[in-house]
């Protein structure tokens, strides 16, 4: 997995880079769930459970996470959040080519 260098983090998570330890080294952890772009180049964004990294088969490896949250509720919202931000910055609603640009940033 690949992690966005301004990752979104919903305000519960505090240990940001103990989630990501723990998602890399496939440890379960109940309430987390994680934002990628989607792997379809049509769709925007997808929502896992981090319980799905746990499948042994499951090919995370070519996942660029753009946000951790607290629950499904929390990634919903945060990525009507995002949606906005990339409305209100580039008044469209091509979320993939506003983060994959930020990403090339500085």
């Amino acid at each position: 997995m690949r992690y966005y260098k301004h990752l979104y983090v919903a305000e519960g998570l505090r240990k940001k880079e103990k989630i990501i330890r723990k998602l890399n080294n496939n440890k379960l952890q109940m309430n987390i769930h994680v934002i990628t772009l989607a792997n379809n180049e049509k769709n925007q964004l997808e929502i896992y459970h981090s319980m799905v990294f746990l499948q042994p088969n499951f090919p995370h490896d070519d996942l660029f996470v753009v946000g951790l949250a607290k629950g499904y509720e929390d990634a919903v919202e945060m990525v009507e959040e995002i949606a906005q931000e990339v409305y209100n910055k580039t008044k469209g609603a091509d979320i993939r080519s506003y983060i994959l640009e930020r990403e090339q940033e500085e």
